[in-house]
């Protein structure tokens, strides 16, 4: 939703390979089939991202990593605001590891 869906939008009219990298599957699938009905672009695509969880961040990576022959862009959209103070599963501030240290891992890992 909002200026990460946006993006996506404006990528995918330009013809461009554009992965969603989202943390609700249905929300995100949804988004994909919007997109590319009114891109007529086949090749929008989602994948599972909570950049919260730095595990998530690792897989995601190796996957496009793996899966992808280049990667042109890397749109870091991802944040929270205004909740309640919360850890992890791997003992970080949520807000922090979601807005900072989850996007900074990930662009360290595509790098390259």
């Amino acid at each position: 939703a909002g200026i990460g869906k946006c993006v996506a939008l404006d990528l995918a009219c330009r013809n461009a390979r554009t992965i969603l990298a989202c943390r609700s599957r249905e929300r995100g699938q949804a988004a994909v089939e919007e997109i590319r009905a009114a891109t007529g672009n086949p090749a929008v695509l989602l994948r599972l991202l909570d950049t919260s969880s730095l595990a998530s961040v690792r897989a995601f990576a190796q996957a496009v990593l793996q899966e992808e022959k280049r990667l042109d862009v890397l749109v870091n959209n991802a944040g929270l605001t205004g909740l309640p103070f919360a850890i992890t599963p791997e003992g970080l501030e949520q807000t922090f590891a979601t807005n900072h240290l989850g996007p900074f891992l990930l662009t360290n890992l595509l790098l390259g």
